[in-house]
């Protein structure tokens, strides 16, 4: 597709790419540490499991249960992935936090009757005992990561999710995961989402990375190839995010605003560039389709979803492509920074690295939070903070990311790609 003219403010693409500058490696290991230092001192639950965090960084009231506040499944798994990201950056203390987690996930999440992991428990109970396709794609996210480090419960936790994910969410026809069920397994519904697919996408590359099990990379290239190569294609680069059973577009869906919005997501194709280029490299760049749709989902995300007068990427565009929900959140442009990385790595054309400096400038002046820390989840149209569908500091999983993920290989996972560099080549000092 045609490139669209650039927006303002100007960025330059003069010499180096910022990620081999010494400096700028530096810079972003210094905003990683800053997150960790942010969510280390009060996430850990002393009745298990972790606190997501207000606004100052202190505990956040969050959802009561009957029995203390509710934990989210994605929430504990994405800090248990955190912190091992912290344990291979040789951070002391990070490996409690990771054994924490790990046994919040066992004893509390799992359902030890009916097999697989609830989505929200207090400290006694599940508060929503559903079984969700995108709560256990974290689940294998954090075993994976954790089996890098070395947990001695990883094995477990991987073996028992991934025996979840292939005998109750796999649809082999489909070649992607189903979504939701009750506690013993009754389907709540007929839909199809992209969302939970792609993050499944996402933690398989992490198992196969942890593991070597090749089903697990052969499932992520088939839903790759379902929903970028049959459907994003089909939609001009759009990527879809709402089926049906036999997995026909649902134009007219409108959910769960924050895991399931109306129309389309211009975060969401940043994020399958990057998965994409990731994919690409793990088998063995056999399927070049996948650097080609990396490309084109970038580029039509960029030209649709940016706001050319005051930055930021639009929440959600209906499907001609005029914004719907305007709102700024702080992942579409974590995910951003992370696929400007990825094809920066791998495709010459300068637009990469502009739109790295560019993204990177937008967070720095108004996403990074310099009084409390951490990046700030909401912004209105004129860049206010609000709070309609985030509250305090949610989420340590995306900035940490795109933090990190500029320093290592895009090929790689970030887990893998970390346990495997040195200090010299993550600083490139």
């Amino acid at each position: 597709m045609s490139a669209a003219p650039p927006p303002r403010p100007w960025v330059g693409t003069e010499g180096p790419r910022f990620v081999t500058r010494p400096a700028h490696r530096h810079w972003l290991m210094g905003q990683a540490r800053a997150l960790l230092d942010l969510f280390r001192p009060a996430a850990l639950n002393p009745r298990g499991g972790f606190f997501t965090l207000a606004d100052d960084g202190t505990p956040n009231p969050g959802r009561p249960g009957l029995a203390g506040v509710e934990r989210q499944l994605h929430d504990t798994c994405r800090t248990v992935h955190g912190f091992a990201i912290a344990h291979l950056l040789g951070l002391p203390g990070a490996d409690r936090y990771v054994d924490h987690g790990m046994a919040f996930l066992w004893d509390r999440h799992r359902d030890g009757t009916h097999g697989g992991y609830f989505w929200g428990v207090d400290d006694a109970r599940a508060t929503e005992p559903v079984k969700k396709a995108y709560g256990h794609a974290f689940v294998l996210l954090a075993a994976a990561s954790a089996k890098v480090v070395g947990h001695p419960d990883a094995d477990r936790l991987l073996a028992d999710v991934t025996a979840v994910l292939r005998d109750r969410f796999w649809d082999e026809a489909a070649g992607a995961t189903t979504e939701d069920y009750t506690a013993d397994w009754a389907p709540l519904e007929d839909y199809r989402g992209q969302n939970s697919n792609m993050h499944l996408t996402e933690a398989l590359m992490a198992a196969f990375e942890a593991t070597g099990d090749a089903r697990s990379l052969a499932m992520a290239e088939r839903i790759a190839t379902l929903i970028i190569d049959r459907h994003a294609r089909r939609a001009g680069w759009r990527v879809p995010e709402h089926f049906d059973a036999a997995w026909q577009v649902d134009r007219a869906y409108a959910g769960d605003p924050m895991f399931r919005p109306a129309g389309t997501t211009p975060g969401h194709a940043l994020e399958w560039s990057r998965l994409l280029v990731q994919l690409w490299g793990l088998g063995g760049r056999r399927h070049a389709w996948m650097v080609e749709a990396a490309g084109n989902l970038f580029r039509r995300a960029v030209a649709t979803g940016w706001d050319a007068g005051t930055g930021g990427f639009y929440y959600t565009l209906g499907w001609d492509d005029v914004p719907a929900q305007a709102d700024r959140y702080w992942w579409p442009c974590a995910e951003g920074i992370g696929a400007a990385a990825a094809l920066g790595a791998v495709d010459p054309d300068p637009v990469f690295e502009a739109w790295y400096r560019r993204i990177w400038g937008f967070v720095d002046d108004h996403v990074i939070d310099r009084r409390f820390g951490g990046w700030i989840p909401e912004l209105d149209p004129a860049l206010n903070r609000v709070c309609r569908v985030f509250t305090g500091k949610p989420d340590l999983y995306h900035a940490l990311q795109a933090c990190l993920l500029p320093l290592v290989s895009p090929e790689a996972g970030l887990t893998r790609g970390l346990a495997g560099a040195g200090a010299a080549a993550l600083l490139g000092s």
